[in-house]
């Protein structure tokens, strides 16, 4: 035999070689993670970048988090869909970290077709837990017990899911299938959280006949959009299809890394979509940190550039800024950048999005803080403890507005020289570049600065 020189033996052992097996993977995926405390607009980033996606996967948060998507000036609000379902020729995947409320879910499909769209490309994923009535129950009881301590949660029983998972005695949808295995675990759980419900919080008991009755009406429903997401995620990254990550809540709302015990039950990050989603980690690329022009945020817990003035209830009339879910008033304050540096190095930002620039147009000048201060020194990273984050000083520059309308602007050149100011400085203190510049809900209101897809 000849020999085999070093460049042939390298291609022959192709799929051991990683360098050479990462040049034949042209990792066509992109992802959108929200760098605040949600609300960012990230279903509108979503929805622009997946036009040129095939497939689109939602993958942790549940029906708390909401999405609207604004399209020929027709608004969809969005809970547990993805939203490249708005797109009739995309593959649409609720990935395995999400929870699933069966009844909404199929609410939100009936929607969906009654104004004149289709969920037909939906997959659900058979790993995805389930979401009880005993959850919402325990949710509503165990909020109200709290008193002033209130998390703020939005009652859809979202945490006491997760906490089910994490306790190995949460239902899955693939237990909605096999009745055996259904009757057991619902029993099981039924049981326990009526204790809970009636000894601990005084509240009514839910009842196992009706929540098998009802159950087995959802899983016929669903059944012809269940699958195995996590397969059909992978089979389309090595098919080269290009897939779009899509992030529910945002990065201050992480289990590990936002602003604790004030945030979700899940990880919105991008290593939450990883494992959300069930694909590895170096499947993930042209990762998205949306970013609001200024900062809002829902619920309790500390927010150091709020603005408890006139400045922050025009911010929010201006911005609507109202819970697309809850409808609850959010509170809202200067942009921070402190919250999105930090967001940029959890999640590996690739690029910036910045949304919602048009509710600045009327402002004569504005502030962005770009550091904070403690007992007068400077603070480095980010506070973990809670009285020290509320106690922060936060430092701002006052950059000029452009007090003109930018909602019909296309091109990046020509917004006013302020507002790329305001943009660019927000680039440099993050050290993220700008990726898409949103001038407004409607798609067509958006400037992309690079070509994803």
């Amino acid at each position: 035999a000849l020999p085999i020189s070093e460049s042939e033996h390298c291609c022959i052992i192709k799929m051991n070689c990683f360098d050479c097996y990462m040049e034949d993977i042209d990792m066509a995926t992109s992802m959108v993670i929200g760098t605040q405390w949600g609300d960012e607009g990230k279903g509108k980033i979503v929805d622009w970048i997946a036009e040129r996606a095939d497939v689109v996967v939602r993958s942790q948060g549940g029906n708390n988090a909401g999405h609207t998507v604004v399209v020929d000036d027709k608004a969809f609000a969005l809970r547990l869909l993805p939203s490249g379902i708005l797109y009739d020729n995309k593959q649409n995947i609720v990935g395995t970290g999400v929870v699933i409320d069966p009844k909404v879910l199929l609410q939100e499909i009936e929607g969906l077709e009654k104004q004149g769209r289709s969920a037909k490309s939906l997959q659900v994923s058979d790993r995805a837990h389930v979401i009880m009535p005993y959850h919402i129950a325990l949710d509503t009881a165990e909020e109200a017990s709290k008193g002033d301590a209130k998390i703020g949660t939005t009652k859809n029983g979202i945490g006491p899911c997760y906490a089910d998972k994490i306790n190995r005695i949460g239902i899955r949808i693939c237990d909605l299938y096999d009745m055996e295995t259904f009757k057991q675990k619902l029993a099981y759980n039924v049981e326990f959280k009526n204790k809970m419900l009636t000894k601990v919080y005084d509240a009514e008991p839910v009842s196992y006949d009706e929540i098998l009755a009802d159950y087995i009406k959802y899983a016929e429903a669903l059944k012809p959009y269940v699958t195995d997401t996590n397969a059909a995620v992978l089979k389309a990254v090595k098919e080269d299809k290009k897939v779009l990550f899509e992030g529910a809540q945002a990065t201050m709302l992480d289990l590990d890394h936002g602003t604790y015990p004030f945030v979700t039950s899940s990880h919105p990050i991008a290593g939450g979509a990883s494992t959300g989603a069930g694909v590895g980690p170096n499947y993930l690329k042209n990762i998205f940190g949306v970013v609001k022009a200024y900062a809002t945020r829902v619920g309790a817990g500390p927010f150091p550039t709020e603005l408890l003035n006139e400045t922050g209830d025009n911010l929010r009339e201006l911005g609507h800024e109202f819970g697309t879910v809850t409808g609850r008033p959010r509170r809202c304050g200067w942009l921070d950048l402190m919250v999105v540096k930090y967001a940029a190095g959890l999640n590996s930002l690739d690029y910036l999005a910045i949304t919602r620039l048009d509710i600045l147009d009327t402002f004569k000048e504005l502030k962005i803080c770009v550091g904070y201060k403690l007992n007068g020194k400077d603070v480095e990273g980010f506070p973990a403890n809670l009285k020290d984050l509320e106690a922060c000083e936060a430092v701002y520059e006052t950059l000029p507005g452009w007090e003109t309308d930018i909602s019909g602007i296309r091109e990046y050149d020509k917004l006013p020289e302020n507002a790329r100011k305001y943009v660019e400085r927000i680039a440099e203190v993050t050290g993220v570049p700008l990726g898409i510049v949103s001038v407004g809900p409607n798609r067509s209101q958006t400037i992309d600065l690079v070509n994803v897809f």
